[in-house]
This record gives structure tokens, C-alpha cells and sequence, in this order.
């Protein structure tokens, strides 16, 4: 319907809480990376948490290689494709812009910081703070999270509860998928779940306020 209002994607309700978020995740990733500027080792956190993590059996490594199949291109790709078709058949193509922008910017960011920090993992050339996959994973949660609480009209505790578990089981799944395979310091993680959560909300907000104002731009004047 013409005069029916476009569902933004971050839910008043949760854009307070959000932002916070945002801010204290972009404080934990400049802290992290200025902890570990430079480093080729991992640190008193990591060694703990890799000594039990990594070197899991053959079927815990397979569960880690699928998850891990998940934040490569192909895996990627695929789980976005699916997702943007998704939301065009809703009709919903703010949505599907802000599940490839969400992703794509928390990946960007990860890129962009990786060099600025210069920690490695395995080689001079394995530059591992913070994770991509990880970044990927919980941006992709998030969004698919803030859109699901926007749709079904979820309060501010339900849609915060759900924002909240999507981002921690993607980003602890993903991030156990990576330390268990030795590709990253279980730090590089937390530093990639960070960077998803002070990207993401920043990147619905930035959809719905250009999308509303395409909207505006395009209504005739009043007479």
C-alpha cells in the first residue's frame, strides 16, 4: 500500500541500548588492539583459553571446519544471498540492504584495523587482530536479529534479549570454531565480536535515516 509505513530496522526501542553497545565495543577493540600492537604472541588470556580449547578431536574439528565454512566467501555469500532473497520477497528492501551492508562493513572494518594493529598469528603475513569470521558471523546474527524483533513487534526486553543471545552464540560459535583450529588468539575473537557490535547498529541506523530521507525526497510538495 502506498501510504503504509516502511518498517525501519533498528527498532526504536532498542536504539538507546544499542548505542551503548556500540560504544563500549569500539572501546574494547581500540584497548585490545593497543594491548597487542605489533605481537606475535599470544597472551596470558590466550594461553589459557588455548590450552583448552584447541586440538579438539576429529569430530569437534569437522563441527569447526563447517563452522569456519561459514565466514569464508563461499559460505558467506550464500548465507547472505539466502537472506536478501528472503527480504525481497518480504518486500522489505531496507532489510535487505542492511543484511549486506551489516556484514560487509563489520568485515571492512576488521580489514581496516588488521594492518593499523599489525599483530600476527603463524607468519609475519598472518595479520590476525581481530577476526574477520568472527566480525562476519555476529554482524550477520545481529541483523537478522534486529530484523526479526522489528517484525514481529518484540518489546524492548524481548527484542534486547534476543539481539543479546543471537550475538553470543554466533560470536562463541564462530570463535571457538577459529581458536580450536589455531587460525586466531582467542583475543583476535573478542576483538572480531566487538567490532561487530559497535559496527552493526551503527550501520541500521545509518540505513534507516537514508532511507527515510530518499522517502522524503521523493514525496510531491505540499500544496
Amino acid at each position: 500500500m502506498a501510504g503504509r509505513p516502511v518498517p525501519v530496522v533498528l527498532p526504536p526501542s532498542l536504539r538507546g541500548w544499542l548505542g551503548a553497545v556500540a560504544v563500549l565495543g569500539a572501546l574494547v577493540v581500540g584497548v585490545l588492539g593497543a594491548l597487542y600492537a605489533d605481537g606475535s604472541e599470544p597472551g596470558t588470556v590466550d594461553t589459557w583459553i588455548w590450552a583448552v580449547v584447541e586440538g579438539v578431536g576429529p569430530s569437534l574439528r569437522n563441527a569447526a571446519l563447517a563452522t569456519d565454512f561459514l565466514g569464508e566467501p563461499v559460505g558467506a555469500a550464500t548465507l547472505v544471498g539466502v537472506t536478501v532473497t528472503g527480504c525481497l520477497l518480504l518486500r522489505w528492501p531496507r532489510a535487505a540492504v542492511l543484511v549486506v551492508a551489516g556484514a560487509g562493513l563489520a568485515v571492512g572494518t576488521t580489514k581496516l584495523i588488521k594492518p593499523l594493529v599489525g599483530r600476527t598469528i603463524h607468519g609475519d603475513d598472518n595479520l590476525s587482530y581481530p577476526s574477520g569470521h568472527t566480525a562476519f558471523l555476529t554482524a550477520f546474527a545481529l541483523v537478522v536479529a534486529l530484523l526479526a524483533t522489528g517484525r514481529l513487534g518484540l518489546g524492548r526486553t524481548a527484542g534486547a534479549l534476543l539481539v543479546l543471545a543471537a550475538a553470543l552464540v554466533a560470536g562463541a560459535a564462530m570463535g571457538w570454531a577459529q581458536v580450536a583450529l589455531g587460525a586466531h588468539y582467542p583475543t583476535d575473537v573478542l576483538g572480531g565480536w566487538c567490532t561487530a557490535l559497535a559496527v552493526t547498529p551503527a550501520t541500521a541506523w545509518l540505513v534507516d535515516r537514508t532511507a527515510d530521507r530518499m522517502a522524503d525526497a521523493g514525496r510531491p510538495e505540499p500544496r
